[in-house]
This record gives structure tokens, C-alpha cells and sequence, in this order.
């Protein structure tokens, strides 16, 4: 009968994995727009974890300035994705467009595992998993115009009004990720959370980093590159409504 390993007080979960907080105390405790989630590692994700973690995943740390180039082995264009959940969309997207690296993050350690194996599955290349929090990624890690795109799909609509403050689409982050992108790159928001959606419109379109890509200057169409996933489908099954924002980063001291 095989012994069940019982990890002792302290002990990470996957050795060879994702940290559990990797930024530790280096930095201040900012209001986060994350919540960490605790469910069950499959033994699938749990292998793709310990296997391919030390070559395709990244503890975001804030401790050092990455070199894309060197993180994906080629100088190919990146798009950052914050908030993957299990990671099925992403994974068809980057099959989709492999001359396309993706810097996926996320903080849900099933997801991490669950896209590992995905894109092992499918033999990709060009996706890599970042563990923690992409405000520390973005303002710590990542060079100026560093990024092609930038995807935020479903995130936490924090639907109380006393948790509004905790949304990621905000003037500050927007401020922030536009240091990031380089000019004409795109920011692609989806959510199924309408009162979220307006308020995403609402300082996107006043934000002077951003213009909107839809002439009205409304809610884009589903992409056909933005695979519909199963929560989505769920949603709409629901009459949830779902909407697309896509802005374009304008030229530096250039609007329109």
C-alpha cells in the first residue's frame, strides 16, 4: 500500500513549482483586485506543475527586470494575459497564432497546472505561465513599450459597491499598462458583468492613452480570435449578456 506524503508545517505544496506568494513582503500590501481561490489540484495538473514549471513558469517576484526575448527564446511579439482561469481559451489561442508568444498570469494554482498540460498537449512553444500579481509584473518587471497586446477577460466584477475599488480596469492600472504597451498595441477587455462593462467603457474612452477601435465608440463584437469558453457559454445560457472592449494604445503625444 503506498505512503501518503504529508507535507510538514511550511512545506510547499510543489516543490519545483509556483511559490505561494512570491513577492513576499518586497513590496507594499496594495488593495488587490484578485482573490486567491483554493480547490483541488488534479493529478494532471499536478504533474504539468512539478514537470514544466522550472522551463515554462514565472514567479512574479518583482525582484528583476525580464528579458522576453530571453524568457520565450525569441524575439516574436507578446501579448500579456491577466486572468486565465484553467487556461482552455488561452491555449486555443496561442494554437491559433504560434508566431504569438503569451505571458499568461494568474494566481489559481489548478489553472496554472491545467494550461501547463494544455499547452504541452498541443505542443506549444509560446505560452508561459506567470504566478502573482500582474500590477507587480507590469511596474516592476516589464520595460517600457514591451508588450504588443494586453487581454483581460472576465475579471473579477467585485459587484458590491463597497468592492468597486478592488475592479482592475481603473484609471490607475490603465495609467500604468500604457507605460507598457507599445504604441498601436491593443487592450482587449471581455465581461459578462454589464455594469462592469460600462464602467470599463466609461474610462477607457476618457482615458488619453486609449482610443476606442469601434467607430461608435461602443462595445466591439466578439472577436473570432476570443474562443467563446465553457463560463461563457454557461453565462449565456443564463441570458447573461457578454460585452468586448478594444482600445488601441495611441502614439506617444499623439491622440487619435
Amino acid at each position: 500500500m503506498p505512503v501518503r506524503h504529508t507535507r510538514a508545517k511550511g512545506e510547499p505544496r510543489f516543490p519545483d513549482g509556483p511559490k505561494a506568494d512570491p513577492a513576499g513582503s518586497h513590496f507594499e500590501r496594495r488593495i488587490r483586485s484578485f482573490q486567491p481561490r483554493r480547490s483541488r489540484v488534479t493529478a494532471g495538473q499536478a504533474d504539468a506543475l512539478q514537470r514544466l514549471w522550472p522551463q515554462w513558469g514565472l514567479d512574479i517576484d518583482g525582484q528583476r527586470v525580464l528579458d522576453l526575448t530571453e524568457l520565450f527564446g525569441n524575439a516574436r511579439p507578446v501579448v500579456l494575459e491577466i486572468g486565465f482561469g484553467m487556461g482552455e481559451a488561452t491555449a486555443r489561442m496561442a494554437t491559433a497564432d504560434p508566431d504569438t508568444n503569451v505571458l499568461a498570469v494568474d494566481v489559481h494554482t489548478p489553472g496554472q497546472g491545467n494550461l501547463l498540460a494544455l499547452a504541452d498537449r498541443n505542443g506549444l512553444t509560446n505560452v508561459r505561465v506567470g504566478n502573482g500579481d500582474a500590477i507587480i509584473l507590469l511596474r516592476e518587471m516589464l520595460t517600457p513599450d514591451s508588450l504588443d497586446g494586453l487581454r483581460v477577460y472576465f475579471p473579477d466584477p467585485w459587484p458590491k459597491k463597497r468592492h468597486h475599488k478592488r475592479r482592475l480596469i481603473q484609471p490607475e492600472f490603465l495609467t500604468l499598462a500604457a507605460t507598457r504597451l507599445k504604441p498601436g498595441a491593443v487592450l482587449h477587455c471581455a465581461t459578462d458583468w454589464e455594469p462592469y462593462a460600462e464602467q470599463m467603457l466609461e474610462v477607457l474612452t476618457a482615458h488619453p492613452d486609449y482610443e476606442n477601435t469601434q467607430p461608435d465608440g461602443g462595445f466591439a463584437p466578439r472577436p473570432a480570435f476570443r474562443p467563446l469558453t465553457r463560463f461563457e457559454g454557461q453565462g449565456l445560457d443564463k441570458g447573461h449578456v457578454v460585452n468586448d472592449l478594444l482600445f488601441r494604445r495611441v502614439r506617444h503625444g499623439v491622440l487619435g
